[in-house]
């Protein structure tokens, strides 16, 4: 997987790699100098099992037989999988970037690869170009419906204002065909039956259905019909199942927050009984800072995050598959603020035949780190896509998307070897900027710096890098008569911010916090010393564009007319925490943990474990000492330094049920190590599938009956832990 993200750089550094082979120098090694080279030392791919702190990119693989989630910590929206044999195939919505329609392919369900794009452009009229001052943010391409039947892949996906496309291919990697059925179906799902019927279910609030003719173009007369009434608890984003004879339809409602329903019925067209299958969990993570008008103007009033409001946020939308070991799993999004909408994987659980996001004794709540499916094959941790570009390939890495349609003749990657040309168009503004290229901003956090040669724009042309949102934010490089002007727009509060360079030669960098939702632009002329620009940017998600933030690539002409080119040279993403693990668990040392709640810290008090002020004589005598043994697949063990007994989970978990054991008593004496990616923690105990609980200020005992984490980590159930020895 390596060889593959980097193979365009044998091309590139022939000479010099042929110098490294006389003296029988590693491939890797070389393909690594090659990047290190061009791209200033950023590198991304394959990592080596068991090393998460050396990664440079976020990989959900922990390299210990867990993963955590998101599965990818950038946009992947709407998401439908299928399984094919061995195969495990995933798309999702792209809205008005293109290409659309990205199809990976896993043999695990964690690690996935990049396969194809089933829609190279989806031209359908000016306001996919970007013309005549219309605009399709927002829409586009949304809610797939990923299916195969017979030896053949279909894509169906929503288009606003169109009839629903179907995209079909007899093989994922293309090539696809375009066919534009006779109605348009709001987030449908198709099933192919097995006594030869074909249905197709659309629809919000209320659901329904209809037969496909043999074409799929269209519904057979007669056929549709409500099958879910308004007022049932459904809600959108339908995946259609047949299981064990019986129809399921998991299924989102939006009404007060997101959950997820699965709707069960012995015959297609019902009656269908509703059931709730994923609620509340938000992984500890509550709604960001939000636009208190979405169709209003510049400036913007934004709304603070609101404590322990959840929103959107939750796990929803999703769909349910078996793998070959017998095992069901449930992958769904969630709107996880600025950085979008997040891919994530979660065990599913049957109870009296109902389908469950979670585990036994936990059911609707997923957890973030659990141990990967077991589908009989292990995949090395590795990223899906290279996001650092030096641009020497002869077509673009497949994370790059354009915004909206481009403009093929006005950007090449030839007419200068090893740099992106864009070439200014005329636009009013960026949010009307043709050929603006983007790919998915990536969290818990990033720094993008691109380096580019600006000394051929022409007057009135504004080229740099970019945060696309609704505002988006910006910094570049204006040709004003004979000098270069620095700017840095925001658009939230409609302040621009000017420097002067004496240099064509520019960097720009964005460094982007997506915990707090801050940015920060800067420029540099020499690489190294960088001025920050401007005020910190607030990045907010919003339904304008329904994406979270942009990294972009731009240049366009404020005069308009056809400018001069930007030539960019080099596009590097650096991810300061790219690990499921944000620190490794601490096998074989001594610590100690502290309530994110009220400070108290946990002790071993006679033969219980009990939260106590760090000021108690309680505290004392190494009473709050806890030595973590390696269980596997991050699974720890906790033995008390006082007496050497271990922390064991009796019962249910209820108070007073978590004691101090003299021997360890198998799972009931495990915890699943829960990094919370923001230096905390969650201890999932093995016997009831929930958390380590210690009652805010409540002067009681522990117990592990907590279902999961308040959005504010303040409930009891998260940790802070220092190692003591």
């Amino acid at each position: 997987m390596f060889i593959s993200y980097g193979i365009h750089y044998l091309f590139t550094y022939t000479k010099f790699m042929r110098y490294f082979y006389c003296f029988k120098i590693p491939a890797t090694l070389i393909l690594s100098l090659c990047l290190f080279i061009k791209t200033g030392g950023a590198q991304q791919g394959v990592v080596k099992a068991g090393e998460p702190q050396k990664r440079t990119t976020w990989i959900s693989d922990n390299g210990n037989g867990t993963f955590t989630n998101p599965l990818f910590y950038d946009e992947f929206s709407d998401p439908d999988m299928i399984r094919v044999g061995n195969d495990y195939y995933l798309t999702g919505t792209t809205m008005h970037t293109m290409p659309g329609l990205p199809v990976l392919h896993s043999k695990d369900l964690v690690n996935w690869e990049f396969i194809s794009y089933a829609v190279n452009k989806l031209d359908l009229g000016p306001a996919f170009r970007l013309e005549q001052g219309e605009n399709v943010y927002g829409q586009g391409i949304w809610a797939p419906c990923f299916r195969y039947h017979n030896g053949k892949y279909y894509i169906f996906s929503n288009v606003n204002h169109f009839s629903t496309q179907l995209f079909t291919a007899s093989s994922p990697a293309g090539p696809w065909t375009q066919t534009s059925m006779k109605k348009s179906f709001h987030d449908l799902s198709v099933l192919f039956d097995d006594d030869g019927k074909n249905y197709i279910i659309w629809g919000y609030d209320e659901v329904h259905l209809a037969e496909l003719n043999d074409e799929m173009t269209d519904i057979k007369p007669g056929s549709e019909q409500v099958i879910v009434p308004k007022g049932s608890g459904a809600g959108e984003g339908s995946h259609f199942y047949k299981i064990n004879g019986k129809y399921y339809i998991t299924n989102t409602n939006y009404d007060p927050v997101c959950y997820q329903v699965c709707l069960r019925a012995e015959n297609p067209r019902g009656p269908y009984e509703v059931n709730v299958m994923s609620a509340k969990e938000n992984l500890g993570i509550g709604t960001g800072y939000r636009l208190d008008n979405e169709r209003g103007t510049a400036p913007f009033k934004v709304k603070p995050p609101v404590e322990n409001l959840v929103g959107a946020i939750p796990m929803h939308q999703g769909g349910i598959v078996q793998i070959q070991s017998g095992e069901w799993w449930g992958w769904s999004m969630m709107d996880h603020n600025s950085v979008g909408r997040l891919l994530c994987l979660s065990p599913v659980t049957w109870e009296k035949e109902w389908p469950y996001f979670g585990l036994p004794g936990n059911l609707t709540r997923s957890p973030q780190t659990w141990v990967k499916p077991n589908t009989g094959f292990d995949a090395a941790p590795h990223a899906t896509f290279r996001r650092s570009d030096d641009f020497s390939s002869k077509t673009l890495q497949p994370v790059w998307q354009w915004n909206h349609v481009p403009v093929d003749d006005r950007w090449s990657l030839s007419e200068r070897k090893g740099y992106l040309r864009l070439k200014s168009l005329p636009a009013v503004d960026f949010w009307n900027a043709r050929n603006t290229l983007t790919q998915r901003a990536i969290g818990p956090e990033s720094v993008v710096t691109i380096e580019a040669d600006l000394k051929n724009l022409k007057q009135g042309d504004l080229a740099g890098l970019a945060l696309l949102n609704m505002p988006y934010a910006w910094i570049a490089a204006v040709k004003n008569h004979d000098t270069i002007e620095i700017r840095q727009f925001d658009q939230q509060r409609n302040k621009t911010v000017t420097a002067v360079v004496k240099s064509p030669r520019i960097w720009f960098r964005a460094s982007c916090n997506f915990d707090t939702e801050k940015a920060v632009f800067s420029y540099s002329e020499d690489g190294k010393n960088f001025t920050t620009l401007g005020d910190e940017y607030i990045m907010i998600y919003n339904g304008r564009t329904f994406q979270g933030e942009r990294y972009c690539l731009f240049n366009f002409n404020l005069l308009g007319k056809n400018g001069g080119y930007a030539d960019f040279n080099s596009f590097v993403v650096d991810e300061p925490r790219a690990n499921g693990l944000t620190r490794p668990i601490p096998y074989g040392k001594v610590i100690t943990f502290k309530s994110l709640a009220d400070s108290t810290v946990l002790v071993n008090w006679k033969g219980f474990l009990r939260p106590v002020a760090q000021n108690s004589p309680f505290a004392g005598n190494n009473a709050t000492g806890f030595r973590v043994f390696d269980r596997g697949h991050g699974r720890i063990a906790l033995q008390s330094v006082t007496d050497g007994r271990w922390v064991t989970v009796k019962g249910l978990g209820g108070m007073a049920e978590v004691r101090l054991e003299n021997e360890e008593k198998g799972e009931a004496s495990q915890f699943q190590w829960q990094d919370m990616l923001r230096g905390d923690l969650m201890l999932m105990s093995l016997a009831t599938h929930r958390y380590l609980f210690a009652d805010p200020f409540g002067r009681s005992l522990t117990s592990a009956d907590a279902p999961g984490a308040r959005p504010d980590r303040k409930d009891g159930s998260c940790f802070s832990w220092i190692i003591l020895e």
